[in-house]
């Protein structure tokens, strides 16, 4: 059978072989009009761009990378997802890598891999999103990179949530619905979101005049057995908190596990909630609360605007990015319910 070709999609769309190739490499100054009957046409013939011939006509791979250390595997996986559909629509590749944020060669390490595989461009992912020396090495060789759930630095672009505001709306959910003795299992002590969440915490706290009791800050990494970890330690306490608010999904469930384990109700005895809203958030049992941060839509937006840098205008977009703030919502479920 024969493969379908750029003349194809032109001729099925009325345009020329240049503006197909416009549209398909993301560039400016095409009408919505005709994007649209391009786009439309190379669905329904379902054209796939020749990679290599395309990389050797424009200098660029039509690959972006994914660089990241160990998160949450929900968390990546809402990740991957929202990157992904963003590749496929514009007919990119994407590449992943994990590396260790603490490996003396991180940075060499991840120069290297982006170098090697030719990459458009880098999205990383916390801690690696604090590291100083890869962003400006990034930065030296000229690599666009779009940064999630860290403030902007060095001028880069960042996609984000108002994280403190996001723990502090959660936590004052939690002592609105009567609770005095509150606990919050902290994240991985690396990642910026783990500071702004407990600060969000804390701020609530202090609004209310809550006292925290010794041990209501319990130690966790941002993965279930740490999560459960926490929880008991939190629970076996001689004046146990009757609310656990967790830095993520994953140890919010950690500490539902363990609650259960104890024979103790949750929300009756113990009102859980996590971060992030992840699909485990609507597995367990009861549903957990949870504040819902759009990381499919953050990954997505991530990818548009390094495929976008491509082009002279987004590569200056791109630098003037800043920070872009994504609106985050509770969302409440049974976990807290009284």
């Amino acid at each position: 059978m024969r493969s379908v070709t750029i003349d194809d999609v032109a001729k099925a769309a009325g345009v020329s072989i240049k503006t197909v190739s416009r549209v398909v490499n993301r560039e400016p100054n095409v009408r919505a009009a005709t994007k649209d009957k391009v786009d439309a046409a190379i669905k329904e013939l379902n054209y796939r761009p020749n990679q290599s011939a395309r990389g050797l006509a424009s200098r660029r791979s039509y690959m972006i990378g994914l660089v990241y250390d160990s998160p949450s595997p929900n968390y990546l996986a809402n990740l991957q997802a929202g990157m992904i559909e963003a590749c496929r629509e514009s007919h990119y590749g994407m590449a992943l890598n994990p590396v260790s944020y603490h490996a003396p060669d991180m940075v060499d390490q991840v120069i290297h891999w982006a170098r090697q595989a030719f990459l458009d461009g880098v999205v990383l992912t916390p801690p690696l999103t604090d590291s100083k020396p890869l962003l400006e090495a990034l930065k030296a060789q000229d690599i666009p990179v779009v940064i999630l759930s860290s403030r902007s630095t060095l001028g880069t672009p960042a996609v984000l949530i108002d994280e403190v505001e996001a723990a502090f709306q959660m936590t004052r959910h939690l002592i609105g619905m009567g609770h005095t003795r509150v606990a919050l299992i902290k994240g991985h002590p690396d990642h910026y979101s783990s500071k702004c969440r407990e600060e969000g915490f804390l701020k609530a706290m202090k609004e209310a005049d809550l006292d925290i009791l010794d041990g209501y800050l319990a130690q966790g990494y941002f993965d279930f057995a740490s999560g459960r970890k926490a929880a008991s330690d939190l629970l076996s306490l001689p004046v146990p908190p009757t609310a656990i608010f967790a830095s993520n999904d994953d140890m919010a469930a950690a500490a539902i596990y363990e609650a259960h384990s104890r024979k103790l109700n949750v929300p009756g005895d113990l009102a859980v909630a996590g971060f992030d809203d992840t699909p485990l958030s609507r597995q367990v049992w009861p549903g957990m609360t949870t504040v819902r941060q759009p990381i499919r839509a953050m990954g997505r937006q991530a990818a548009e605007a390094l495929m976008d840098a491509m082009n002279p205008e987004g590569r200056e977009k791109l630098a003037e990015a800043g920070e872009t703030v994504i609106d985050f919502e509770l969302q409440l479920r049974g976990s807290t319910a009284r």
